[in-house]
């Protein structure tokens, strides 16, 4: 027999929108007009069947950018529910570095301290590491209030899925780029009264239903 509600814990599904044009090529940031491609549309389709046999799911989330929402739509439609819009779950805010190659950005003098000591930097004319962690981090703790001893999905994107995952995991945020998140990944975190539980970290594959949600 299931507990309660009131007892279950709140669990968020972390998917990570699929791949597009410059996954792996460039710093997109929160430019406009970035779809899925081909194979990202595919991968959507899979992370859908694969949501739709995890039970309990209430809602269904999505940063407004439009390859998180391409993502969402279908995870959504399985579940005959909508896709919320939610600007809490937007793209880290990378300012000037916005549509810059990965490989040019790769030879900044500022790029060590991205990776080794992100809680230190700001984009410039952008956001910071931190304040991204803390918009990601209070949004999710919105949501589950919300959606108390439910399930819900919320699609994000890379950074603010691996801040989200430090902060679960008690990481300092100087070692959440240790964590990997592939396009249409599903992560899972139980949020308990006395703190949460990672489940699963970027599972790109399997049956959801052993997360024991039912």
């Amino acid at each position: 027999m299931s507990p309660p509600p009131a007892r279950r814990p709140t669990v968020v599904l972390l998917v990570r929108h699929g791949l597009t044009a410059t996954t792996g090529v460039k710093l997109p940031g929160r430019a406009p007009g970035l779809h899925l491609s081909d194979g990202g549309r595919r991968q959507a389709d899979v992370v859908a069947r694969r949501l739709a046999a995890v039970p309990r799911v209430a809602a269904v989330y999505t940063s407004p950018l439009e390859r998180a929402r391409e993502t969402a739509l279908p995870i959504a439609r399985a579940r005959r529910l909508s896709a919320v819009v939610e600007r809490g779950l937007l793209e880290l805010d990378v300012g000037a570095w916005t549509g810059a190659s990965l490989r040019r950005l790769r030879r900044r003098a500022e790029w060590p301290l991205v990776q080794r000591h992100p809680s230190g930097f700001r984009f410039p004319g952008g956001e910071s590491f931190a304040e991204m962690q803390a918009r990601v981090v209070s949004t999710l703790a919105r949501l589950v209030e919300r959606h108390r001893g439910g399930v819900l999905v919320a699609v994000s994107h890379a950074d603010p899925i691996k801040a989200a995952l430090a902060h679960a995991l008690g990481a300092h945020l100087d070692l959440f780029q240790r964590i990997a998140i592939a396009p249409a990944s599903v992560s899972a975190v139980a949020y308990r009264a006395d703190g949460p539980t990672v489940l699963t970290l970027n599972s790109v594959d399997g049956d959801l239903r052993a997360l024991g949600l039912g």
